[in-house]
């Protein structure tokens, strides 16, 4: 019984811990979230040298929440394979994103954007297309075993 126990208890913290890259890239968006207007437009040369075409930081959104998805879908580990928990992974990270919105409006020259959310779900759904391509698949499920 004891070691029913202690296994239990083991595999609990196992499943904790795969949730810990998206509460770590949770806070990464919440951080970049916390800039100010400003700040942004004083880092955005930088980028422009390295992508003359870059004329905001919009493409942010696509790669950030792409990664939400894949943190989310280490943490769900073989459930993530089935077609409703892909469903549930994009709308978290929708949820997600409405809340970085809602956060943004309090931060100086930042405010709410639907768009944005938009662009945050595209992202999370970017993941959940490219891990279903066969060959994507069959590495990343080696990879998060």
């Amino acid at each position: 019984m004891n070691q029913t126990v202690t296994s239990s208890s083991s595999r609990r913290m196992r499943q904790l811990i795969r949730w810990l890259p998206a509460v770590v890239w949770m806070a990464v968006i919440f951080a970049l979230s916390s800039r100010t207007g400003d700040e942004l437009n004083t880092v955005l040369p930088f980028f422009q040298r390295w992508f003359p075409w870059m004329t905001d930081f919009n493409w942010g959104h696509f790669v950030a929440y792409f990664i939400l998805a894949a943190t989310f879908d280490y943490a769900l580990g073989v459930k993530a394979e089935r077609p409703l928990i892909k469903v549930f992974i994009v709308v978290l990270c929708g949820l997600y994103g409405v809340t970085d919105e809602l956060h943004q409006s309090w931060v100086g020259g930042r405010m709410m954007d639907a768009a944005d959310v938009r662009n945050d779900c595209i992202g999370a759904l970017g993941w959940t297309v490219v891990v279903a391509i066969p060959p994507v698949k069959r590495l990343w499920r080696k990879v998060v075993k």
